[in-house]
């Protein structure tokens, strides 16, 4: 039976596989990014380093199999990101001089932490990221873990969140449009799209 539950440190490794399994508009990124440690390390370790608290898995007996995972304070997370996370991983991903491949530009989102500094979301102070395993979709366990993550969001009295998608990943869009997100227009944004909404109270 599938449960909700804190993260937990042994959950290291499967929150780093599931990364990688959905990394690519929700499916498998091994294809374009053939490094197994760069995509984890930019979008999903450093969170369950820093906020420990803010990560809940999706426990499928005894094994991590979805995750929602984020910070309540966006400017402090790259605060941290740069100055402690960052630099043993930027002496085995040196900054590329040129972008030619999709690993290129990943290691140039790894060293530009400042990308989460977007204006237009600064009223949305923390920012999240869930992913779950492709067999384990469409039974309500995404709507259970982000209440999860509002409710922790709300008992710490942080009052909204965002979260950025890839257009290409049409369901997500309509998953956090039922969850009560809304978008949020940012000008001249290349990267994605970027949703919204409040937390819960406790």
């Amino acid at each position: 039976m599938s449960v909700i539950r804190p993260y937990r440190p042994a959950d290291r490794a499967a929150v780093a596989d599931i990364c990688i399994l959905t990394g690519d508009a929700g499916g498998d990124s091994r294809e374009r990014f053939p490094d197994p440690d760069l995509l984890p390390a930019a979008f999903a370790l450093p969170y369950v380093e820093h906020e420990p608290e803010l990560a809940f898995v999706l426990d499928d007996g005894g094994a991590a199999v979805g995750y929602v995972i984020g910070t309540a304070d966006t400017p402090a997370f790259v605060k941290w990101y740069r100055e402690e996370w960052l630099p043993p991983l930027a002496e085995r991903y040196p900054l590329p001089e040129r972008t030619m491949t999709p690993l290129d530009w990943l290691v140039g989102l790894l060293h530009n932490p400042e990308r989460m500094l977007v204006p237009e979301l600064a009223d949305h102070p923390a920012h999240l990221h869930i992913d779950l395993l492709p067999e384990y979709k469409g039974a309500g366990h995404g709507r259970v873990l982000i209440t999860t993550f509002l409710r922790a969001l709300g008992a710490m009295n942080v009052p909204r969140v965002h979260l950025g998608m890839d257009p290409r990943n049409t369901g997500a869009r309509a998953f956090y449009e039922r969850m009560g997100f809304t978008e949020i227009p940012v000008a001249g944004e290349p990267r994605g799209q970027f949703f919204g909404r409040a937390t819960i109270a406790p």
